[in-house]
């Protein structure tokens, strides 16, 4: 079982290297997502250092070997220049940055993520949905979240955001596991 926590400011390096590993990772497969930060290093950076003060950045630890294993920011609210108004429509939470390192992939942590983000929100604010802006070329990632109940939702307006491809997934689809692959924390107030 791996542990579930709330990121810190403190862990902004380990997430940073994650991000880092997977885009030299990605340079190998048939997509030019992350080949460079986005809009800039430092814009990115800022915006991971804020999701981590602000509580909205999720870690999964592997204690056993002492790594960072996966991760995931998330949002109460859309960000209307990448979601069309329609999308405040309904209560739903956001994810972004859901990174899983190499060594744990397949094991299912990506997808364990996505459900207990989902139940969470949908418990503790009614969200109805999960949803995720995806980098617009990465077709093979637009398939992963295809297989894991999400459907294509459109394209953000302005086509030069890499990010551009919207899912969305019900919440109501998402069964509880009686083995969970994460262990929460007690606290698990999303935001």
């Amino acid at each position: 079982m791996l542990r579930l926590a709330r990121g810190k400011g403190k862990h902004s390096k380990d997430v940073l290297r994650l991000i880092d590993d997977t885009a030299a990772w990605l340079r190998d497969k048939d997509t030019d997502q992350w080949n460079k930060p986005w809009p800039t290093r430092e814009k990115r950076d800022a915006r991971v250092r804020r999701g981590l003060e602000r509580g909205k950045t999720w870690l999964v630890w592997d204690d056993s070997m002492h790594a960072l294993a996966a991760t995931v920011t998330i949002a109460k609210q859309p960000n209307l220049l990448v979601w069309p108004p329609s999308a405040t429509s309904e209560p739903a939470v956001y994810v972004h940055r859901l990174i899983t390192r190499r060594y744990y992939a397949g094991l299912g942590i990506g997808a364990a993520l996505i459900d207990w983000v989902g139940l969470q929100a949908n418990e503790q604010y009614g969200a109805q949905s999960i949803r995720i802006d995806v980098w617009s070329s990465n077709r093979a990632l637009h398939e992963y979240y295809e297989k894991r109940g999400f459907e294509y939702y459109g394209s953000c307006a302005d086509p030069s955001y890499p990010s551009g491809a919207l899912f969305k997934k019900p919440i109501s689809g998402i069964q509880k596991c009686d083995t969970p692959l994460l262990r929460p924390p007690a606290d698990v107030s999303l935001m």
